[in-house]
């Protein structure tokens, strides 16, 4: 796949098939649009190209997350910063500069409520008026639905805020994760006997809902089944900076200084305080028990 942060940057001159959007969570909507510009692809012979909008708020994917997803799907990912051009530019003017000339589209898929240009007057009925003016087929898709509800962003933003991430997951198609280099921490884990890897939510990355979760822990290309607690240990510290602490039941090795990405499977409860530390192991030691019990009832 090829890769641009910046639409400058692009010198395709081949035919391509795009699709628009912020893209920030990829979860089924955003996966429909971009099934049909892989088939405008295949069936047509254009290149398949996913611009994305980089609105640089918090996010449930990152830039280089997503990049990772896409990787294999389709021909080309644009990063476009929503700078002051972009955000001023009009909306016949970006038909006219972004789509015709510099992407030499053929095919437009958007979902029913894209809007673009400035002040968003730009829609698809805009992008149809233009259709044969510029030489390109337009395709609007309608909303992927659940529980007589859109799958957004915003919907998979709200499950995770209340802790709810099977249904975040079912809305993304795939398991919300974080991902991150194990730090040093008190060790206090491994002198109860759990010993833990410590990742630093990546910069925009939204949290779930602070609380224990079983995960799925991936570490050197293998997955391990385990729990982990996001949030700020407040029985042991009180720096109050957000992290996430990950015990893998049959990870036998030293992870300091690894990669790793742990999937949130399950919420069991919220982050506590407690007492003393004697309290905190004998809660822990019912979190593995939880964890175990769910990895067991998905077999």
């Amino acid at each position: 796949m090829q890769y641009y942060t910046d639409i400058n940057s692009y010198k395709g001159l081949e035919r391509t098939a795009v699709t628009l959007g912020k893209f920030d969570s990829l979860h089924r909507g955003h996966q429909k649009l971009i099934q049909s510009i892989q088939r405008f692809a295949q069936e047509e012979h254009v290149k398949s190209v996913v611009f994305a909008f980089d609105i640089n708020k918090d996010t449930l994917l990152t830039n280089q997350e997503r990049r990772q997803h896409l990787e294999t799907k389709v021909d080309c990912m644009i990063e476009c910063p929503f700078t002051k051009d972009i955000r001023e530019m009009k909306a016949e003017v970006f038909i006219e500069k972004i789509l015709a000339e510099k992407l030499h589209v053929s095919y437009v898929v958007v979902g029913t409520d894209f809007h673009f240009g400035y002040k968003k007057r730009g829609d698809v009925k805009m992008l149809a008026e233009y259709a044969p003016k510029y030489n390109y087929q337009l395709k609007v898709l309608d909303k992927e639905l659940f529980q007589n509800r859109e799958i957004s962003s915003t919907y998979v933003r709200e499950a995770l805020k209340e802790g709810n991430v099977e249904l975040a997951n079912f809305l993304l198609g795939y398991s919300y994760h974080m991902s991150g280099v194990v730090e040093h921490g008190k060790h206090l884990g491994r002198t109860l006997g759990f010993p833990t890897m410590n990742i630093v939510p990546a910069d925009r990355k939204i949290i779930p809902r602070f609380g224990v979760y079983a995960c799925r822990v991936w570490v050197d290309g293998k997955c391990f089944h385990g729990i982990g607690n996001v949030g700020v240990k407040p029985t042991v510290t009180d720096e109050m900076r957000p992290l996430l602490e990950v015990f893998a039941f049959e990870y036998k090795g030293n992870a300091y200084g690894k990669s790793i990405t742990v999937e949130f499977c399950a919420f069991e409860r919220p982050e506590e305080k407690f007492t003393s530390v004697e309290e905190l192991k004998t809660r822990v030691d019912e979190d593995i028990m939880f964890g175990k019990e769910y990895f067991q009832r998905q077999n």
